[in-house]
């Protein structure tokens, strides 16, 4: 883009259509220009909060917002130090709140709050201000200082907590009875300072006192007025502002100055001459106390602290791994990422799960995506399903040696390959039986193409047969079959699945096709549903039904359920988006050759009606010794059954998520390993989840939807994991904080107690929620 293209004026108007825009949508436009590289935009607003603020995609490079109409509150808020802002008119509540370095500038009056807690940026006034202007500015030191310049007069309240900063009132247009600064100014003043045209009566004199007005102080004060009046279009004030005599300075007093009363009795003087003389020395409790009585200082260290901050590393997991049925240390991996070992991030997958790609990368409703902490602030959460998918083609990992423990895995889906592979890893040969002609269970022959590329699954099960060569297909397991199993292996997993889809007992059901047959049809390409088509059942099978019947030329597709649709996520996405109608409450009373005849009369027309109402497990083959209840076998925390030779895994043991299949495979194929050991199972050390509130962030662009693995790794909070910042040794304001090398690759921040005041700086400014402050137990 030109030079004149990006410095010329592009307008953006607070209405479309008619309406107006709300705040945020009317943000969103100005950041897309931004983006796009426009650096002087004019905004016609119409009450639109925020207007001008927030635009750090800017960078260093100047930019100028211009705003006509009616600006709402807060305009200009959490500016940025490279952008200008010109309201051509009045300005409502707030200008300048949190102001960053922007510089305001304003052609009329504005109403309260000006240049709230502000910390940088200059804000040019030309009218009067309203209440509590310039209230708890602050002065960062390595920065210049907030500046705030009124023509006119201020409101009530002026100054309250001013910390920092400086403010010039010129009281242009006002008489000598004037309160220049409203009522009640500069009340709990604690820095900075307020040059005033004009009568100064009223202001807290226990706060702020009136200084001499040096030549320092008055030829700084002469150069800006030339700047702010040409600012605001009124060069021709300067000469009458220019008399000395009519400004004063008023500035907050210090420490001393506020303690500077007339003397009141100290604690030592009445614990000595009313308290001891009257209980005794020590009080109520002194026989007790072992405390030497003498002074505390006002700031405590070591064991009088009252709060000590701890370091706590290692304490807790990450909500994504929390959420994670198969337990993937997600925040592990994209602290990888950031140390650049990218490849080491991505193979670490196959740890977890055989398949990264297929299932962390497409399949899987990412129920750690949904735990991410960035939700909390509206935030999209960190992508995890690049990493899955970059799993595609990573190397194999190298079992352990081999032992002479045979292990039989019954079902060769998600769970029961899951199951195989962690065995194999561990160095034990896992054998696999299955039914159908190929391994992959539902992922193979059930679920549409649409969701899951056909070269990632195929490169996932090569990957597979690869590390469990004995896989034995085309195995019917009945129960005579299964008791030789059991014999002949040390250990057996069930992982058979539920496969018995559920019926209706209605008139018709015969005409009707169920989920599991339309989508293996469907998926070789021989099902034809014809025009219409009616799914029973709105769970997310019956989304996959219906995108599949929408690719084989279906028109009308209507999906029904007794309650509202169980469905979630990306299959009830895609079949919303080929115009799937979900309809709810509908009982069925009959399937007809027309269609679906509901319990009302109502006539549902159809080609073809699908039963789409779940699947149960068919355990006809499970012997007597493994307990069976409502149609499920029971296990317990590590998928054992009655029979301890026996696990149960998936949803022969209840329903779920693939990736709750394949945790559960996981932590089987752990425990058996156990067992070989000659150890019992044992769960590890489940620690407990982060509280999300302990993570800060206020560090994190709340624009940025990252769309890589290296913005990913940036943008992740590390919750519960120390991502070695060094933030909590810079806030430390006694230098307290220490990091300590324990070791190759490994460290921890260590606390000096002798420094240390329990302020608690760390912990607030901490972005993972490592540090934690809790009552010396000292005390």
């Amino acid at each position: 883009m030109t030079k004149t293209n990006r410095d010329a004026f592009i307008k953006i108007s607070g209405k479309k259509d008619g309406k107006r825009i709300s705040s945020r949508v009317l943000e969103e436009i100005i950041h897309r220009h931004i983006k796009n590289g426009r650096r002087s935009i004019e905004v016609e607003g119409f009450g639109q909060h925020g207007i001008g603020g927030r635009l750090w995609d800017t960078g260093t490079e100047k930019t100028y917002i211009r705003i006509t109409g009616q600006s709402g509150q807060r305009t200009g808020s959490m500016g940025n130090a490279n952008t200008r802002i010109e309201v051509m008119g009045p300005a409502s509540d707030d200008i300048g709140w949190l102001n960053a370095g922007a510089q305001i500038i304003v052609h009329g009056h504005t109403s309260n709050g000006v240049m709230n807690g502000a910390a940088q940026g200059k804000v040019y006034i030309g009218g009067s201000i309203g209440a509590r202007g310039m209230t708890m500015t602050k002065r960062n030191p390595r920065f210049e200082p907030p500046e705030l310049w009124v023509l006119g007069m201020a409101g009530d309240y002026f100054g309250e907590f001013m910390a920092g900063g400086i403010a010039v009132i010129c009281g242009h247009n006002t008489g000598p009875q004037d309160q220049i600064l409203g009522y009640r100014p500069l009340v709990g003043m604690v820095g900075g300072k307020v040059f005033v045209r004009g009568s100064v009566q009223g202001f807290s004199q226990k706060d702020a006192r009136l200084s001499p007005l040096p030549d320092e102080e008055w030829n700084w004060l002469l150069t800006n007025l030339g700047v702010f009046l040409k600012k605001i279009n009124k060069t021709d004030l300067l000469k009458s502002f220019s008399k000395r005599s009519q400004w004063q300075l008023l500035e907050a007093k210090s420490p001393r100055e506020k303690a500077d009363t007339p003397e009141k009795p100290a604690m030592s003087w009445f614990r000595e001459q009313v308290w001891d003389k009257e209980l005794g020395k020590g009080g109520l409790i002194g026989d007790l106390q072992e405390t030497q009585k003498d002074t505390i200082a006002l700031i405590t260290r070591g064991d009088l602290r009252r709060y000590i901050p701890v370091w706590e590393e290692g304490k807790y997991i990450a909500p994504c791994q929390a959420a994670c049925p198969t337990g993937i240390p997600v925040q592990e991996r994209w602290n990888m990422v950031r140390l650049d070992n990218i490849d080491e991030a991505i193979s670490m997958g196959l740890e977890y799960t055989p398949f990264p790609a297929t299932v962390c990368g497409y399949l899987c409703p990412s129920p750690c995506m949904a735990s991410c902490t960035r939700n909390l602030n509206y935030m999209s959460p960190i992508d995890v399903k690049l990493l899955g998918k970059a799993g595609e083609n990573v190397k194999l990992p190298k079992p352990a040696k081999k032992s002479k423990k045979k292990i039989a895995v019954i079902g060769a889906g998600p769970g029961g390959i899951s199951a195989a592979w962690h065995l194999t890893l561990k160095g034990h040969t896992a054998v696999l039986f299955d039914t159908s002609d190929t391994i992959g269970g539902k992922i193979s022959s059930l679920i549409p193409g649409s969701r899951v590329p056909k070269e990632t699954l195929e490169a996932e099960l090569k990957r597979v047969k690869k590390i469990i060569p004995d896989i034995k297909l085309n195995q019917r397991i009945d129960s005579k079959k299964f008791l030789k199993i059991k014999y002949d292996y040390d250990f057996t997993i069930v992982a058979a699945g539920a496969k018995k889809p559920r019926s209706l007992p209605i008139p018709g059901i015969e005409k009707a096709v169920f989920a599991n047959d339309f989508l293996t049809e469907s998926k070789k390409d021989k099902s034809k549903p014809g025009k219409r088509v009616v799914i029973i059942g709105a769970g997310n099978v019956g989304c996959d039904v219906a995108t599949e019947a929408h690719r084989l030329g279906a028109k009308e597709i209507t999906m029904i359920d007794v309650q509202q649709p169980a469905a979630f996520g990306k299959e009830k996405e895609d079949a919303q988006a080929i115009g799937a109608i979900f309809r709810w409450p509908c009982f069925t009373k009959k399937i007809t050759k027309t269609g679906l005849v509901l319990q009302d009369g109502e006539v549902l027309k159809a080609n073809t009606v699908v039963i789409s109402i779940g699947d149960v497990p068919d355990l006809d083959f499970i012997d007597d010794s493994i307990i069976v209840e409502n149609g499920l076998v029971a296990v317990d925390q590590f998928s054992q059954t009655s029979d301890p030779r026996v696990f149960a895994i998936g949803d022969v043991a209840g329903p779920g998520l693939i990736t709750d299949a394949i945790g559960a495979g996981k932590r089987a194929a752990e425990s058996i390993d156990r067992i070989i050991a000659g150890k019992s199972p044992d769960p590890g050390n489940i620690l407990p989840q982060i509280d999300k509130q302990r993570i800060s962030l206020e560090y994190y662009n709340p624009r940025s939807i990252a769309d890589n693995l290296i913005d990913c790794g940036a943008d992740c909070a590390s919750c519960g994991k120390c991502r070695d910042c060094g933030i909590c040794v810079a806030i430390c304001p006694e230098g307290a904080i220490e990091r300590v090398e324990t070791g190759k690759n490994n460290f921890e921040y260590k606390v000096d107690e002798n420094l240390c005041i329990g302020c608690g700086f760390c912990k607030g400014a901490c972005p993972c929620g490592i540090w934690d402050l809790i009552p010396n137990p000292a005390l």
